[in-house]
């Protein structure tokens, strides 16, 4: 008889999870690690502070980096163009693809929304395959 009420709360416990985790969905890396990943290989300045103390994501040489994840594109562009004017550099933005071809809508949207408006805007994307995540050997012992 424990059992079998143990066993009943494990399964509304288990339900009651499986039904509120898609309200609590996490992105599969924080914008953080993207952020990382791409200003280190091109040997940028992550969070460069400006005068006003905003920051730029990853401040280039001849570039002023914003990141977001794909679906917050219209935020990517509008302060990748702010970073760009105040610090006298190209606007760029790296949008985060984690949903493969249904995040392709939003790059899209970026481009034509720039492209209308006369917005010089470098655009790029990253995956999540597209960082190096050493894998833990503990776990496969």
């Amino acid at each position: 008889m424990k059992e079998t009420s143990l066993l009943n709360k494990l399964l509304v416990i288990s339900l009651f999870l499986f039904t509120i985790a898609p309200c609590y969905a996490k992105r599969l890396h924080p914008e953080a690690e993207y952020q990382k990943a791409w200003c280190d290989k091109r040997g940028g300045l992550m969070e460069y502070k400006l005068s006003d103390k905003t920051r730029v994501d990853c401040l280039l040489p001849n570039m002023a980096v914003e990141f977001d994840f794909a679906n917050k594109w219209a935020e990517c562009i509008g302060q990748a163009i702010y970073y760009g004017r105040q610090t006298n550099r190209q606007a760029a933005c790296v949008l985060i693809m984690e949903n493969g071809e249904k995040d392709l809508k939003y790059l899209y949207r970026l481009r034509r929304a720039a492209y209308k408006k006369g917005v010089n805007l470098r655009t790029f994307t990253m995956k999540p395959e597209h960082l190096c995540i050493p894998i833990n050997n503990n776990l496969t012992k």
